[in-house]
């Protein structure tokens, strides 16, 4: 373990690229270093290596396997997570996410949307270090797949996602559809609203159409309530066949970007975020992971992570990055307080 948080500040400093991640519901700590400086850039999906891939078009940047030294290590321990304090509401953000949901929610209206995903960023102080920043999440989000990657090109960036794009042994594939948001308590049921069960299916529908002719033997189990940390969700598992182990490429590019990150339909939804939420998400729900690798399961195995609940850490400042899905019933007040919420996941952890 002492090895594997050594090697991050090193790294760091020498401006290698690296990834260093925990599978959801596991204790195992894997690090990806590449061992010399320089990019590399994903452009044949049968290589082996890990992916960190943006939202939009761009360059997917990749550290190949074969010129990374692997380090696997029992779980990190982290200190002990506090509730942070109500963030302070900045007004003028407010006024503009809430101006984008109105523009969103009018443009589902005139039928040329079902469902559009939009998004905003904060600047949080950082206090304490990239080790116990990254240790303190490992804890925090037992059941998210808990990362750290830098890159020279990228910059350095955490997150604790709940989203799985696609797990595969080269036979079979899984995926999820997950979309609704609640604040979790201990002692209410969760009951979720038409809304958010609509936003929930047109995720469902649309990875199961995009699978089409690609997946075969398809089978569903949900939708069901899913906890992610401190915030609930709807998710529906998706398992099924491959017709074909060459068609991993095919599948990620039919996937990415889901309706969960981006709305329906894709390509169109995709422009109309990149017009109108006025900055760029960069490597936000875009997708990473284990491409092909043995790195942590002795066989060769795909498990991509849409990239949810993440920051990109610059100095002494975070930008968190959050975001929720509009439908023709969205409210713009309410799903402004939905990001608020989603933002305690990085904050607790900073």
């Amino acid at each position: 373990m002492t090895a594997l948080l050594s090697k991050i500040n090193s790294h760091l400093a020498a401006k290698i690229p690296f990834a260093v991640y925990g599978k959801p519901g596991g204790t195992i700590v894997t690090g990806v270093f590449q061992k010399k400086p320089g990019m590399h850039y994903l452009e044949d999906y049968s290589n082996s290596g890990f992916v960190f891939a943006p939202f939009a078009d761009g360059k997917r940047i990749f550290i190949p396997e074969n010129l990374a030294e692997i380090i696997v290590t029992d779980s990190v321990q982290g200190q002990t997570v506090e509730e942070p304090a109500r963030p302070y509401i900045d007004k003028e953000a407010q006024t503009a996410f809430e101006a984008l949901v109105a523009k969103s929610v009018a443009a589902i209206k005139t039928e040329d949307f079902e469902k559009l995903v939009c998004s905003r960023t904060e600047a949080v102080p950082v206090n304490n270090d990239v080790i116990t920043i990254y240790t303190k999440l490992f804890s925090a989000y037992p059941n998210a797949f808990r990362y750290c990657f830098y890159s020279p090109e990228t910059g350095l960036w955490m997150g604790a996602t709940p989203e799985q794009l696609l797990k595969s042994d080269g036979k079979e594939i899984r995926t999820v559809a997950l979309a609704g948001t609640q604040t979790y308590k201990e002692t209410e049921n969760v009951v979720w609203e038409s809304k958010e069960q609509q936003e929930q299916q047109f995720v469902t529908d649309f990875i199961l159409g995009e699978l089409e002719g690609l997946v075969s033997d398809i089978s569903t189990n949900g939708p069901y309530t899913f906890r992610a940390g401190n915030i609930v969700h709807i998710k529906t598992d998706i398992l099924g066949k491959l017709n074909n182990c060459g068609d991993i490429g095919k599948i990620i590019n039919a996937l990415h970007p889901t309706p969960a990150v981006c709305g329906l339909p894709k390509k169109d939804a995709q422009q109309f975020l990149l017009q109108n939420e006025g900055y760029d998400r960069e490597y936000y729900s875009g997708f990473l992971g284990e491409l092909n690798t043995d790195l942590a399961t002795g066989f060769p195995d795909t498990d991509l992570f849409v990239n949810l609940r993440c920051m990109k850490i610059d100095g002494d400042t975070a930008r968190l990055f959050i975001g929720c899905g509009i439908t023709k019933d969205s409210d713009p007040k309410k799903e402004f307080i939905e990001t608020v919420n989603k933002s305690m996941t990085m904050r607790r952890v900073l």
